[in-house]
C-alpha cells in the first residue's frame, strides 16, 4: 500500500513538473510576440547587457537546462576572484552554514537542557529570548562587520544567530515535556543527574531537538544567500548578485534551482535522522 501511494505521488509530481515546464516554455515563447510596457531604466540595463553579450531576454527551460549542464560539467574551476565555478560557490556557502550551525548546536542544546530542567532558569532567560528571537539575523550584519572586521566570520556569526533560537526553544520544550513518571522512576532508582540526562531525558526529547535543528538549518540556508549578497566575495548568494549585475538570467535561475535542491537535501538529512530517532528499526 505504501509503495503504491509513493508511486502514484511520484507520477503526480512528474505530471506537475511537466505542466510547469510546458507552461514556462509557452509563456516565454509567447511573450516575445506581444507588446509589453518596459520600464525605461530596465530597458537601458538590457541594452547595456546586449551590447556586452549579456542575457537580455527571459530564458526558457531549454536555455536553463543548457546552463545547468554547463555549470555541472565543470563546477569547480577558478579563473579569478569573480569567476569561480558554481560548485565552489556552493561549497563556500555550505561551509559557512555548517560552521555557524555547528556552533549553535554546541550552545543551544546544553542551554536548552538547562532551561527545560530548571523553571527558575527558564523564567530568568525567557525575557531575553523573547526580545532577541524576533530580530532579523541580517540586522546583526553591520554590527558584526564593524566588530569582527571579516566578511566570512560575520556571515558565520549571522548563521549562528539565526540557528540558535529554534534549536534552543525546541530543546527546552522537549526537555520540559518529558513524561513525569519516567523522571519519577529515575528518581526512585537514584539515577544521577548526568546519567538521567543522557539515558532518560535525551532519548525522550531527541525528536523535538532534531525538529529544532531541521528548522534551524532551513533558516540558516535561507539567510546565508542574503548575507552573501550583502558582504560579497564568495558564496552562492554573491554568485546570484554578480550574475544580476551581468544580467545573466539563466545563471540566476540555475543558482536558484541549485539553492533549492541543496536546501532540500539538508532538510531530508535531518528528517531522516528524526525518523530514525522517533521510529528506530
Amino acid at each position: 500500500m505504501t509503495r503504491s501511494v509513493g508511486a502514484r505521488a511520484l507520477v503526480l509530481s512528474l505530471v506537475i513538473f511537466t505542466i510547469f515546464v510546458v507552461a514556462w516554455h509557452l509563456a516565454v515563447k509567447g511573450g516575445g510576440a506581444g507588446t509589453a510596457v518596459v520600464d525605461p531604466e530596465y530597458a537601458k540595463l538590457v541594452g547595456q547587457a546586449a551590447s556586452t553579450g549579456g542575457q537580455s531576454a527571459m530564458p526558457g527551460p531549454l536555455d536553463v537546462a543548457k546552463t545547468i549542464w554547463r555549470h555541472l560539467s565543470d563546477p569547480f574551476y577558478v579563473r579569478g576572484t569573480n569567476d569561480m565555478g558554481i560548485g565552489i560557490q556552493l561549497a563556500y556557502s555550505l561551509a559557512r552554514v555548517l560552521i555557524g550551525f555547528g556552533i549553535a548546536v554546541l550552545i543551544a542544546v546544553p542551554l536548552g537542557f538547562l532551561i527545560g530542567m530548571s523553571p527558575i532558569v527558564y523564567r530568568a532567560l525567557d525575557p531575553f529570548i523573547q526580545v532577541m528571537k524576533p530580530i532579523s539575523p541580517l540586522a546583526w550584519m553591520p554590527l558584526a562587520l564593524y566588530t569582527i572586521k571579516d566578511s566570512t566570520l560575520s556571515s558565520i556569526f549571522v548563521i549562528f544567530i539565526c540557528s540558535l533560537w529554534p534549536m534552543l526553544i525546541n530543546t527546552a520544550f522537549g526537555v520540559a515535556s518529558v513524561r513525569k513518571d519516567w523522571l519519577n522512576v529515575a528518581r526512585t532508582l537514584e539515577v544521577g543527574p548526568i546519567r538521567k540526562a543522557f539515558t532518560v531525558i535525551l532519548p525522550a526529547a531527541a525528536p523535538t531537538i532534531l525538529t529544532g535543528m531541521r528548522i534551524s538549518v532551513g533558516i540558516a540556508w535561507l539567510v546565508i544567500v542574503a548575507a552573501e549578497m550583502l558582504v560579497g566575495g564568495t558564496g552562492i548568494g554573491y554568485f546570484v548578485w554578480n550574475q544580476w549585475n551581468n544580467l545573466s538570467l539563466t545563471d540566476i535561475i540555475t543558482a536558484i534551482l541549485l539553492i533549492g535542491l541543496v536546501g532540500m537535501a539538508l532538510d531530508q538529512i535531518l528528517a531522516r535522522l528524526t525518523r530514525l530517532v522517533t521510529y528506530p528499526e
